[in-house]
């Protein structure tokens, strides 16, 4: 993506970065639309899913999906991965997302089911409720703009 958005600034990246649990699916799992979602933005950006795999789904949920997943042990080993894909955009919403964040060129926080850090939340620029709300943003800039404008 790149965009100017007034009194926001430049916006810029090629990698999409999302956290697993509590952000793209709910207990390791991934429900269809989200999917669907997922497969259209591999189309614009290069999608990443860092993880710890908690619930020890992950190659099952992105089995045939066009991301590349990396597994992740801690939220420093988070922000380091992420680090090798800047400029990115990163979505998250758990203290173990809060440098990946802070990193981003465009950090989201979905507060979802599972809820959201505060320190999440102010590493963010933009706040949604659904994880579809983020990409949704993503895949049209024009969603972006009209929130992050002055």
């Amino acid at each position: 993506m790149e965009a100017v958005v007034p009194n926001f600034g430049r916006i810029s990246f090629k990698n999409v970065l999302f956290d697993l649990n509590g952000t793209l699916g709910e207990e390791g799992h991934l429900e269809g639309e989200v999917r669907r979602l997922i497969e259209r933005l591999a189309d614009k950006y290069t999608v990443v899913v860092l993880s710890a795999d908690t619930f020890g789904t992950l190659e099952e949920e992105f089995k045939g999906l066009p991301v590349r997943i990396e597994r992740v042990s801690s939220g420093t080993e988070k922000a380091m991965i992420a680090e090798g894909y800047k400029p990115y955009a990163a979505v998250g919403n758990g203290n173990n997302d809060v440098a990946m964040l802070e990193g981003a060129e465009l950090a989201f926080c979905v507060i979802g089911p599972e809820g959201a850090s505060i320190d999440a939340l102010l590493a963010s620029d933009v706040v949604v409720r659904d994880v579809k709300d983020a990409i949704g943003m993503l895949l049209d800039e024009k969603k972006l703009t009209a929130t992050l404008r002055g």
